[in-house]
C-alpha cells in the first residue's frame, strides 16, 4: 500500500492522478493482478473518465451541480456541505483497475481522478492498494 496526498485548488473539480497511479504500479513489479484507488473523506471520489478533453471533467461537475444543488440540505446547517457528501456518495470513494503485463489496463480515453466537492484542501490522501 503507498499514498498519494495532493491540493485542490477550487471547491469542485476533477483533479488527474493517473501518472501518480502508474509510477505506483511500475515499482511494485507485478505483473499481474489489481490495483485499487481510495481516497479518504466523505467530500471526494475518484473516478475514471476521459483524459483527452476537459471539457468531459468540466461537464460532469456542472451535471452534478445541476442535480445536487447546493444550499438546500439538511447537513448545510452543520457545515454547508451537504451537497458535497452526496456527490461523494454517488461518485464513490474507489476504482478498481487491472494491472495487464505490469500496466494499468486503462484505455487510451481513460485516466483516474479525483473529485474534489469540497475544495480547496491542502491535503486530500488517496490509497492505493496492489493485489496480485
Amino acid at each position: 500500500m503507498k499514498t498519494i496526498t495532493i491540493s485542490t485548488d477550487s471547491r469542485e473539480g476533477l483533479y488527474d492522478i493517473t501518472n501518480k497511479v502508474e509510477s505506483i504500479v511500475a515499482s511494485s513489479g507485478i505483473d499481474e493482478g489489481l490495483v485499487n484507488v481510495y481516497v479518504q473523506g466523505a467530500t471526494a471520489g475518484i473516478m475514471i473518465q476521459e483524459n483527452w478533453d476537459d471539457s468531459v471533467q468540466l461537464d460532469v461537475v456542472n451535471f452534478l451541480q445541476k442535480i445536487i444543488p447546493r444550499g438546500q440540505w439538511l447537513h448545510d446547517s452543520q457545515d454547508g456541505n451537504g451537497d458535497s457528501h452526496l456527490k461523494a456518495g454517488l461518485i464513490g470513494p474507489s476504482e478498481t483497475i487491472p494491472i495487464i503485463n505490469g500496466k494499468m489496463g486503462l484505455s487510451t480515453w481513460q485516466n483516474i481522478f479525483l473529485c474534489e466537492f469540497d475544495g480547496p484542501r491542502n491535503n486530500r490522501t488517496i490509497v492505493v492498494t496492489i493485489l496480485k
